[in-house]
């Protein structure tokens, strides 16, 4: 074993905590942090439970500059379902799936501006998105409505679209999630999911995105812990030289994708990696692989974490399993990355004017409305019925969804109730469609679900609901997979706060049938 000292020494432990992307907890910068930084930590990764206003976000990542000017301030901010900075109240953008839905690149080049500019302007300056994914399993339990849509050129020029107008604020761009996550049925959150196509299948669906993400200049990538055993038999993708040194780094003339920017891995305390590599031992082999940045802290964000990847990375390094020069390569990379970030920042400036409708002008296009028989737009305050599954990690549970709360501020008196699978299993004769008749106490119904294609118990609620009041209103706000039913059926797409906005203009007809 190789002892480091002296210059030698103090240069790797600066590049090891270069490469980690930490979280942490509270909205101001704990003494830890704020040390780390000092010693050549180079990232922050920011999360819903850091965030409670704009001008707080931006006195935290001040705080983080007092430090260390050119740290880069990351955020998981997709927009739609997945929201970090609006996470207490919804987004005031629609997400991938609306956009892809509307079809109109200059709209999603618009809608990502202008959330580039927001971040921006709190001090943020690496996003973790856009998802890149095509998601051709509709019962994917994780992408979904975070997908542009299914068509692989579709997606390809709304991700393209979407980088360059996040880029154009001065915020980097992280395209996720490479190879490729639309085709799991696993939730990498939970476990290690495995897609079995072939190389001609992955290259002429999941890489399509990823090739027009790098071709409109993505400063980042995010890999997947996927497994595809036709790239790589063992490994998944984060800690797979096959997929991140030989297939996205190679050059085109090599079949590569020729990406030359940061590749970040996903978060790697996910159970897909933490579960079956552990955290240490994965840090190692995915930078061993080519990755250049480590995501850490949604789940473990701490200063002990912080350490004990640090240390791991030194160790391998020390003990030959880890070339120096691919550790310092990848320190170098996101150090290059920050400099990119201040000089576009400073370019952007004023030459991004606000533009703060443009989100939900985006959520109202996005809308397919069916209108059946007997349907008049409700002008007496209704019930309305919440069917909600379990959210997924990436989303959260701290979010609010539906349009309660928007169809309040339209019809005054709006009263509401929420179902869950438990409590629809509990609900006793009758069942749920029962006990929300009974709440309704003769209003007129609103039943807002969620992928219902998924959901067998929303699925029967719903049925047994419409059989008794076929006049129920039905918004869709996940994928719109089933056929439309009710008297009136509104698909948004997704469950931001504009999608919800705009479902509760059309319901009390102050909309447009989109």
């Amino acid at each position: 074993m190789t002892t480091l000292t002296g210059t030698t020494g103090s240069t790797l432990v600066r590049n090891a905590l270069a490469v980690l992307q930490p979280g942490f907890t509270g909205t101001t910068a704990p003494g830890w942090l704020l040390r780390r930084l000092d010693e050549g930590l180079a990232a922050v990764g920011l999360f819903g439970r850091n965030i409670t206003s704009p001008a707080q976000l931006a006195a935290l990542t001040a705080q983080l500059r007092g430090v260390r000017p050119d740290v880069l301030v990351a955020i998981d901010e997709e927009g739609g379902d997945v929201t970090r900075l609006e996470a207490r109240t919804g987004s005031s953008f629609p997400g991938n799936h609306a956009l892809g839905t509307v079809d109109d690149t200059a709209l999603t080049r618009a809608v990502a501006r202008e959330l580039g500019r927001r971040l921006a302007e709190c001090g943020v300056n690496l996003n973790w998105a856009p998802s890149a994914d095509v998601n051709s399993n509709p019962d994917n339990p994780v992408i979904g409505v975070r997908s542009f849509g299914s068509a692989p050129d579709l997606v390809a020029r709304h991700t393209a679209a979407w980088v360059e107008g996040l880029q154009s604020a001065g915020v980097a761009a992280c395209t996720k999630h490479f190879p490729g996550h639309g085709d799991t049925s696993v939730d990498s959150h939970h476990a290690l999911p495995r897609i079995d196509a072939d190389l001609a299948t992955l290259a002429e669906r999941e890489l399509v995105p990823f090739r027009a993400a790098v071709a409109a200049g993505s400063k980042c990538v995010m890999s997947a812990h996927i497994l595809l055993p036709a790239l790589d038999p063992a490994l998944p993708g984060t800690l797979s030289p096959a997929a991140l040194t030989g297939l996205l780094r190679a050059p085109h003339s090599e079949g590569g994708l020729g990406f030359e920017g940061l590749i970040v891995t996903d978060g790697m305390e996910m159970r897909a990696i933490a579960g079956t590599y552990g955290i240490e031992r994965g840090s190692v082999l995915a930078v061993a692989a080519g990755a250049d940045a480590l995501c850490v802290g949604g789940g473990l964000a701490d200063e002990e974490t912080v350490l004990r990847l640090r240390d791991a990375l030194v160790r391998a390094v020390a003990e030959g399993e880890l070339p120096e020069e691919r550790l310092a390569d990848a320190a170098d990379r996101v150090r290059a990355l920050a400099r990119w970030t201040a000089e576009a920042s400073a370019r952007a400036g004023e030459a991004t004017p606000a533009d703060p409708r443009v989100g939900l002008e985006a959520a109202r296009r996005a809308l397919k409305v069916t209108v059946r028989r007997d349907h008049t737009p409700l002008t007496a305050p209704p019930y309305v019925a919440a069917f909600t599954p379990v959210a997924n990690i990436a989303v959260g549970d701290e979010t609010p969804w539906g349009l309660a709360a928007e169809l309040a501020e339209l019809l005054p008196g709006t009263a509401t109730g929420s179902w869950s699978r438990e409590r629809a299993e509990r609900a006793g004769r009758g069942g749920p469609a029962a006990q929300v008749l009974e709440e309704a106490a003769g209003r007129r119904i609103v039943a807002v679900v969620r992928d219902v294609h998924r959901h067998p118990w929303m699925a029967d609620a719903l049925d047994a609901l419409l059989t008794a009041r076929p006049d129920t209103v039905v918004v869709e706000m996940g994928l719109p997979q089933a056929p439309p039913s009710g008297a009136l059926h509104i698909a948004t797409h997704g469950a931001a706060r504009v999608c919800g906005r705009a479902a509760a203009e059309v319901i009390a007809g102050r909309g447009t049938d989109g």
